[in-house]
């Protein structure tokens, strides 16, 4: 499953994401895992325990390597040149798993209190002013077009602040999206414009509340939410301690944001998997990026590179 965990800036979702995946880190079962910090402040690595000043190689920074790898043979790519963020995969194109291994993952993953984290890269100096922060997430969604993710396996991605995520097609990418909501207007209105979005592409939405201190708040979410409610975390000595930089056991975490934990896996879990959708909408983001700009920057007619028979996940055996 392909998660995304999405919401207002200062939810919480950096700190739910992190905590789904060291929840699936720590499972029995231990899935197969991969997290991704694709927000544009960089705060998953050490969300997850690892020091402010802990330097990781960033996605966007290997763009090039990452698409020269993906082309694969694939005859209707010209070269890496050519391809663009939403350049869908096709015959000839190399595919990632979860699991891996391939260059991508060498490059670019490492491992943060059990849990393989790739991350986007921080808005940098020499990119004021040039250029546009979805130059960076392009990577992001390269990857998760060409990533073919089987049962009990996760991807687990930490998305830009507010309805950023709308300004491609990457919002599409996900099997199951939680929008992380305080009690609050602010948060609320959110979600409501994220809902608005997602609702004319079949994003099913699921709310998962945040900083709830009482009945009231579960009431004021319960009034605004409705049934997209799924769970909520109150509040938490372990998230105060980890945003402080203390590492707890996963254990420690309060029983009752555990519980929480386990419902949102479950609703990972029960999401439905449409491969041929997942396929047609990166068609139509890939044509409707080529036609408004990607087409007079390379030069040619980038539509052409849409396989029409291919879907990604026909590549799993059944």
């Amino acid at each position: 499953m392909k998660i995304a965990f999405v919401g207002k800036g200062g939810s919480g979702k950096t700190t739910l994401a992190a905590l789904l995946a060291r929840h699936l880190a720590a499972a029995p079962d231990r899935p197969p895992l991969l997290a991704v910090d694709a927000d544009i402040n960089q705060h998953l690595a050490a969300a997850l325990g690892a020091g402010e000043d802990d330097a990781r190689p960033a996605l966007g920074d290997h763009l090039a390597e990452i698409k020269e790898y993906l082309r694969g043979d694939n005859p209707r790519i010209a070269s890496a040149a050519a391809m663009v963020k939403t350049t869908p995969p096709g015959r000839g194109s190399r595919l990632l798993t979860v699991a891996g291994p391939n260059p991508v993952y060498d490059a670019t993953v490492r491992e943060v209190a059990g849990v393989r984290l790739a991350v986007t890269g921080a808005f940098a100096e020499q990119d004021l002013g040039v250029a546009c922060y979805h130059s960076k997430v392009g990577a992001v969604e390269l990857l998760l077009n060409h990533l073919v993710d089987g049962p009990g396996e996760y991807v687990v991605v930490d998305m830009t602040a507010g309805a950023d995520s709308f300004a491609s097609g990457l919002f599409t990418r996900f099997d199951a999206t939680f929008l992380v909501c305080e009690p609050t207007l602010r948060s609320v209105g959110v979600y409501r414009q994220y809902l608005g979005y997602a609702r004319d592409h079949g994003v099913r939405v699921h709310v998962v509340g945040n900083k709830v201190a009482d009945e009231s708040d579960v009431e004021f979410l319960r009034a605004h939410a409705g049934a997209d409610l799924l769970t909520w975390f109150g509040r938490s000595d372990w998230v105060r301690a980890s945003e402080r930089g203390e590492v707890r056991p996963l254990d420690a975490l309060e029983p009752a944001n555990h519980a929480a934990l386990r419902q949102v896996r479950e609703a990972a879990d029960a999401a439905e998997k449409d491969w041929p959708r997942y396929a047609r909408q990166a068609a139509d983001f890939h044509r409707r990026n080529a036609l408004a700009w990607a087409n007079e920057r390379a030069g040619a007619d980038l539509t052409h590179q849409i396989d029409p028979d291919f879907v990604l996940g026909d590549q799993l055996v059944h």
